[in-house]
């Protein structure tokens, strides 16, 4: 009976032991900023009307409005692009699930249950 007491309290100790050396081994070493680790990559720039470098380019609605009302298909979509100057088109029928990321070089083409173009939206 004094073996299995024995070897219970070895198996805890061991067990202690390890989780203790776990712990110790998976902390990270400190570096100094002049070590050959890859840095952070700078902050992305942004210009004055809040929008990032990568998205500078957006959408023109004005020159785009008169197609509010108009039959859409795949060949205005394309005119809709090129007149807007958006990099993006995306196409939303009624009960379209949409992401709500900001994206001001995309155009947002709503359509009505007819194909009608409902409404026109940079972002």
């Amino acid at each position: 009976m004094k073996s299995c007491t024995s070897l219970a309290k070895f198996a805890a100790v061991s067990a202690c032991a390890l989780l203790l050396t776990a712990c110790v081994n998976s902390q990270m070493p400190i570096s100094p900023a002049n070590d050959d680790v890859d840095a952070a990559p700078p902050p992305p720039t942004v210009g004055a009307n809040g929008a990032s470098d990568e998205y500078a380019a957006t959408c023109d609605l004005d020159a785009i409005q008169s197609a509010i009302g108009e039959p859409f298909d795949e060949a205005n979509a394309a005119q809709l692009q090129s007149d807007s100057g958006a990099r993006q088109v995306r196409v939303l029928r009624p009960g379209d699930m949409a992401t709500m990321d900001h994206r001001p070089d995309r155009l947002n083409v709503h359509l009505d249950d007819q194909d009608m173009i409902e409404d026109l939206r940079c972002g």
